[in-house]
């Protein structure tokens, strides 16, 4: 596996992720996973990097051979009254809120991080294609959200959840200029500041 199991081998290490951002609606999920130190799965990558079908296979391997897992959300009323970056920040101390492990270091995904009481982390840019826990959270947050998007796409089928999970794709950005936004978007975002619907 060309991912590195671990940043210190000395440490229980904890990798951290979130998805969705970017989106225009829906939450943003963050993952928080520990695994053992003889993991290894070819398959594991940035989930960015892989297919669904390789997500979901990968997401069943991580929840069933991870020490300890767990997925933290804010909601999208909660990122327009904190903004997205605080947000993304909160869902991944949720995440690791919900441990049964207590990690000893954080490996968290990007260039940024508000601390979390009691446990030291480490920032990596591009994480997720780097190091196993953190590729392994960024399939588990991609996985529990986009579970999330697809069932209240058949609330909201006009903007396709389904295929964008909240995105502004095309088709997203032309529904909501047709339809206007819907309960579940991002209020705050630029995009939606003048094309509230129903």
């Amino acid at each position: 596996m060309a991912l590195k199991l671990h940043f210190n081998s000395k440490y229980i290490e904890a990798g951290c992720d979130e998805a969705g951002r970017g989106c225009l609606a829906g939450p943003v999920y963050a993952a928080a996973v520990i695994l053992p130190k003889s993991f290894n799965n070819d398959l594991l990558n940035d989930s960015k990097k892989l297919s669904k079908k390789n997500r979901d296979l990968l997401r069943i391997i991580i929840e069933k051979e991870a020490l300890a897992w767990s997925v933290g959300i804010v909601t999208h009323q909660e990122i327009d009254e904190i903004n997205i970056l605080n947000a993304s920040f909160l869902a991944m101390h949720r995440a690791i809120d919900q441990l049964t492990i207590k990690p000893e270091l954080l490996l968290i995904d990007g260039n940024r991080f508000n601390a979390y009481l009691g446990i030291p982390h480490q920032c990596v840019i591009k994480g997720d294609s780097k190091f196993a826990s953190i590729a392994a959270a960024s399939v588990l947050a991609k996985t529990h959200r986009d579970e999330f998007m697809q069932k209240i796409h058949i609330e909201h089928p006009e903007y396709g959840w389904n295929v964008n999970q909240g995105y502004p794709t095309q088709k997203h950005r032309a529904a909501i200029e047709k339809v206007g936004s819907c309960k579940f978007h991002r209020q705050s975002f630029t995009l939606l500041s003048c094309k509230k619907g129903n």
